[in-house]
């Protein structure tokens, strides 16, 4: 039997017409910016967020790290919400690559404020590490795919302008809050000096992101691109895989979101787990049992059994992702499955 497998939005196969289109593609050296497919997908990313120009990277780490090498000198102090993947799941790169340091602030479903930020930004004295970029993160993957408030992302765009920050937005599934919300692109784009965002989540293209800014940004970003070994030769064959996404894909996010929301019904007919449906808009389900006495690996390992996969994300709290590979009927399978050994477990 084949696994439902919700680990991740990551693990997406490209679809037989993705394939094609991969295989059609017009190919050229991207370092020497000949390759016209990848100069195709920089286009239509940046036109799409209302940006001069865009780049092309192997991946959001990659991305994300290029945006805070690009926007910092190293001795720097930058700015994130205390579980924000550019802390967690990028290996120690703002202070290896950047040299930077990171100042986290609790956030409420991943979200900061301007008044918490403005709070901690840095006297101009030589004994202090000059402040200089915030970074958001919109959906928020630790959050459980919440969507950062237009409305505060407003207010931290007024206060960085005013005190001379740059703000960088880690949008790796920020086609998923576009969805959820109808805000279009290019607004978000207006507010944040630079975005990254994702084809290889919910797109389901096999590999890549594009940070998008301006173009004096992005020039930088291409340098630095090149001397951490990103230039990646006649990549218009994995580029060719995002534009199919970006005009194929976007729309059926929908899909997932409302699979999400299938899956978090089925946890909270338990009254011991939380689930929070205030942060559960998009793909992302965080399941909470710390009040149930059961450990997230156990039920992890009971799912599997059952031919349902997802992830334990801390002793307590398992995650799970829906995505396009996961049709109507295998959510339905999955959550009978998910509610049988619930009832079982409890």
């Amino acid at each position: 039997m084949k696994a439902i497998d919700l680990r991740s939005d990551t693990v997406t196969k490209p679809t037989p017409e993705m394939r094609a289109a991969m295989a059609a593609a017009e190919v050229g050296d991207d370092v020497f910016g000949e390759d016209p497919t990848v100069n195709r997908l920089q286009e239509k990313v940046a036109a799409l967020l209302g940006k001069e120009a865009a780049l092309y990277v192997s991946s959001g780490t990659q991305s994300n790290q290029l945006a805070i090498k690009s926007h910092t000198q190293p001795g720097n102090e930058i700015y994130c919400e205390e579980n924000g993947h550019i802390f967690h799941y990028e290996a120690g790169a703002p202070a290896a690559l950047a040299g930077v340091q990171v100042r986290t602030l609790p956030g409420v479903r991943g979200a900061i404020t301007a008044a918490q930020i403005e709070a901690v930004l840095r006297p101009g004295d030589h004994h202090n590490p000059p402040s200089r970029l915030v970074v958001l993160e919109n959906t928020h993957n630790r959050a459980g795919g919440a969507i950062f408030p237009l409305d505060e992302i407003e207010k931290i765009h007024a206060l960085t302008r005013a005190r001379g920050l740059a703000l960088h937005l880690d949008g790796a599934r920020l086609w998923n809050a576009h969805v959820a919300t109808g805000i279009p692109l290019a607004e978000y784009g207006r507010l944040f000096d630079s975005i990254s965002v994702c084809l290889s989540k919910g797109l389901g293209a096999p590999v890549g992101s594009v940070l998008a800014g301006s173009a004096d940004f992005i020039d930088r970003a291409h340098r630095y691109r090149k001397m951490w070994g990103g230039g990646m030769r006649q990549a218009g064959i994995i580029a060719a895989a995002g534009l199919y996404a970006l005009d194929h894909h976007i729309a059926r996010l929908a899909v997932d979101h409302r699979h999400a929301a299938e899956l978090m019904h089925t946890f909270r007919k338990f009254p011991a787990i939380e689930v929070d449906p205030e942060a559960t808009r998009t793909n992302i389900v965080i399941v909470e049992l710390r009040k149930t006495g059961l450990k997230a690996h156990d039920l992890v390992v009971k799912l599997k059994e059952k031919g349902v996969l997802c992830l334990a994300t801390a002793p307590t709290r398992v995650r799970l992702v829906t995505h396009l590979d996961v049709d109507d009927e295998e959510i339905t399978t999955a959550c009978g499955i998910i509610e049988e050994i619930l009832q079982h477990s409890l």
